[in-house]
């Protein structure tokens, strides 16, 4: 069975949403930049691509995957766009890198985008009337009073904490570290090598070139994360605040994968193979949790244990479900999210799985190399996690 190799990672930066940089760059013009970097950045000529996927959840529907092809000049590429909610991105690497496990394709570019700044809002009929929802979403599972399917600060974050027995202290301090963290890594550059710019025109007419994540907040303390008023007052005990939640946001990420067979044939740097990949599905209500779930099942599938991994990076869609998920899983704490996550780089939905991978791979190649866990919850009672193997510079 052919290996699927990383040949190439990349990223835009993130911008927050509406009063950020990115929030007149449309989904569109988000992806068919990650995807033409991508495989510049890999060495392949375009016609040797032989697939495009892209996790898109936010925007409306349509195939954003053959849109991104057309506009980047991969003309005879055909795409898919899927989604799995907060996993859309992860999945779409699981995806490809199956088609070439499979024999099926040797070289398929797979990733995500969301610009939540400026997604569509829906309108919904409700059935048997000719009223209209006005800001409808399609929800992921049905609504329930423990697990709102509108409401992921009760669904994911609060039943994560509750389940886990995660203090506010905790969340409070997990969110902090991580803007501390992030904040690090961009005064290093170290995501310099992993982020593609692009220029972005104001609504005034000039042009920026947006070249650095945003998101992350370098004044933040415990004691201003402390201050913030819980998002649900009225629940007794509810802490789960806007500082320890992930933040809305727009960016795109894509990763380019090859056969080994491939790599060997155009003369390409391998930078990590796919070793496994797995999602489950849990209680909604458990959400948060799902990836206590989803990981061990993935480094099953690779032949490992939580203690061969190098670094995990879990989506901190809350602080409250990483809290739980490192304390659950018995990982420690260091090497996980080494570079900020969702609390302080943001969570532009679709994308962040595969921003997650390309943050991974770029930081582990730093490190000489190794193993790395990416894994995230997904909305509807669903969580992700894919094992790479880092190969060393």
């Amino acid at each position: 069975m052919p290996d699927a190799v990383v040949v190439s990672a990349c990223r835009t930066a993130i911008g927050t949403y509406r009063k950020g940089t990115l929030a007149d760059t449309s989904a569109f013009d988000l992806a068919h930049t990650v995807v033409g970097a991508s495989v510049e950045r890999s060495g392949l000529a375009p016609e040797a691509v032989d697939d495009l996927v892209l996790g898109e959840v936010m925007y409306g529907g349509g195939d954003i995957a053959r849109h991104a092809a057309v506009t980047a000049g991969l003309q005879e590429v055909p795409g898919v766009a899927l989604n799995r909610h907060c996993a859309s991105g992860l999945t779409a690497v699981a995806m490809a890198a199956g088609s070439i496990r499979a024999g099926m394709d040797d070289v398929v570019i797979a990733g995500g985008v969301e610009s939540r700044s400026t997604a569509p809002l829906s309108r919904y009929r409700v059935p048997g009337t000719q009223d209209w929802d006005e800001a409808w979403m399609s929800p992921s599972h049905p609504d329930r009073p423990d697990a709102p399917n509108q409401d992921m600060s009760i669904t994911v974050g609060w039943n994560a904490a509750r389940i886990g027995g995660v203090t506010r202290e905790e969340m409070d301090a997990w969110a902090l570290r991580s803007h501390q963290r992030a904040v690090a890594a961009i005064d290093a550059g170290r995501f310099v090598d992993e982020i593609v710019p692009i220029t972005v025109r104001r609504a005034d007419g000039t042009e920026t070139v947006f070249e650095v994540d945003e998101h992350p907040r370098r004044g933040t303390t415990l004691e201003k994360l402390a201050a913030l008023k819980p998002l649900h007052p009225e629940i007794e005990g509810f802490s789960v605040t806007a500082g320890n939640s992930s933040g809305i946001n727009d960016a795109a990420a894509a990763v380019t994968l090859a056969s080994d067979d491939a790599v060997a044939r155009h003369g390409l740097t391998p930078l990590a193979v796919v070793r496994s990949w797995a999602s489950v599905g849990v209680d909604p209500a458990e959400t948060g949790l799902a990836p206590v779930r989803a990981i061990p099942k993935a480094l099953r599938r690779a032949g490992l244990e939580v203690g061969d991994v190098d670094l995990f990076e879990i989506n901190e869609a809350f602080a409250a479900m990483c809290v739980a998920t490192t304390r659950l899983l018995d990982i420690d704490e260091e090497i996980v999210n080494v570079s900020g996550s969702g609390c302080s780089l943001g969570h532009p939905v679709a994308a962040t799985g595969a921003r997650m991978v390309t943050t991974l791979v770029h930081e582990l190649r730093r490190r000489g190399g190794g193993i790395a866990v990416a894994a995230m919850c997904a909305g509807g009672g669903m969580g992700s996690a894919m094992v790479l193997e880092v190969a060393a510079p």
